[in-house]
């Protein structure tokens, strides 16, 4: 059994890996290559290249290193082609994984292609639905609302698997202690502009003038801003200036001990929200993007541009875009969130079962769930 696996940034480095030690679990014998980051190496993955030479987000970071890019798709998809493995699995990163795809399919179309993680066809562009079965045979969907979406807009066959933070459940969701922490003064209160240099360069500035007003009106806190560490250096750049400074952790371990504290976030959006919703805190989502990005606004046809809101099927967590992403919007919004009302109250019993919402049929992690779908499309195995 020989198994490609192409990840394009940290989120699919990490799905990866879990992946792969799934598959090992199931077919011990099989061999894996492909394109990974720390954490599939870790795993045992030779990566083809560094992770970093493709882990380029939006649309102008893209056009900034297009020769790059265009010479990595053609090298993967080669070593691909060479390897003649059982099948590809490409792992979200649309806009590299999806053209490694194309020209293999091009080029050696009896190599079977599994999709991990479904591009949001759902949410704009769904024209890539029916564009893509002509080179993915199976797309594996973290959210149980993908399957009906493909189906819908002609897509291929797609099979939901599960999310896979509901395997760190008991990292993310606070014990007795915890619990009466989060209830104590003073509140611990979540700070997250993002992982993105550029979320952090446009949400900073008004995430500190939230932070001094509400701090202006009395309110004890402990402030928290769980930082990834290639930022660290842009984020303390950025608090020189902050009148009221948050302390800054890093690693997953310290973010996760504070989720499981805290009373109160204000975050941008992105998977964040639903690590926050699976720990029961209630939360206020910003978002900022450039003028260019912002035209794709007209293209996008969701209810809500929260995770946790389109999990849910209803948007009981606020959100504020652009120009409503301002101090006065985000404090006032906040300010009901650290003391148990309506507002409050309705984002706690909401998340209560989210979890199961998010947990593939059976009993099995999201990641098992994967790696026989993969096996499947591979013809190792019969049946799921």
């Amino acid at each position: 059994m020989r198994l490609f696996l192409v990840a394009g940034e940290k989120s699919g480095d990490l799905l990866g890996a879990k992946l792969m030690q799934a598959l090992r679990r199931l077919a011990p014998d099989a061999q894996i290559e492909g394109v990974g980051g720390e954490a599939m190496i870790r795993e045992g993955l030779r990566s083809l290249f560094p992770l970093e030479d493709i882990a380029v987000m939006g649309f102008t970071s893209v056009i900034a290193h297009l020769p790059r890019l265009l010479k990595r798709i053609d090298e993967t998809a080669r070593a691909v082609v060479n390897s003649k493995p059982d099948a590809l699995v490409i792992i979200d990163s649309p806009d590299f994984t999806h053209r490694v795809a194309r020209k293999v399919r091009a080029r050696a179309p009896s190599i079977p292609i599994v999709d991990y993680v479904s591009p949001s066809v759902w949410a704009w562009r769904p024209g890539r639905a029916p564009a893509m079965r002509a080179y993915v045979d199976r797309v594996l969907a973290l959210f149980p609302f993908e399957p009906a979406a493909h189906e819908k807009l002609g897509g291929p066959p797609c099979v939901f698997v599960g999310h896979p933070l509901v395997e760190h459940l008991d990292e993310l969701r606070p014990d007795a202690e915890e619990l009466r922490e989060r209830e104590s003064d003073p509140a611990v209160f979540l700070l997250m502009p993002g992982s993105r240099r550029s979320e952090i360069e446009r949400l900073m500035p008004v995430f500190g003038q939230v932070l001094h007003r509400v701090a202006q009106h009395g309110r004890r806190m402990e402030v928290i801003l769980p930082a990834v560490s290639h930022l660290e250096d842009a984020i303390r750049e950025e608090l020189r200036s902050w009148p009221y400074k948050p302390e800054v952790v890093l690693g997953d371990r310290a973010k996760l001990a504070a989720f499981r504290r805290a009373r109160a976030a204000l975050v941008a959006s992105g998977t964040a929200t639903l690590e926050l919703a699976l720990a029961g805190v209630p939360m206020v989502v910003a978002y900022k993007v450039s003028r260019i990005e912002e035209l794709a606004k007209h293209f996008i046809d969701v209810p809500s541009i929260v995770l946790a809101n389109l999990v849910l099927g209803e948007n009981v967590v606020p959100e504020f875009i652009q120009r409503d992403c301002n101090e006065v919007a985000l404090a006032n919004a906040l300010a009901p969130l650290f003391t148990h009302g309506a507002q409050r109250d309705r984002q706690v019993d909401a998340f209560r079962d989210i979890d199961r919402t998010l947990s593939p049929p059976g009993d099995e992690p999201p990641s098992m769930a994967a790696a026989r779908n993969v096996l499947e499309v591979a013809g190792a195995l019969l049946t799921r």
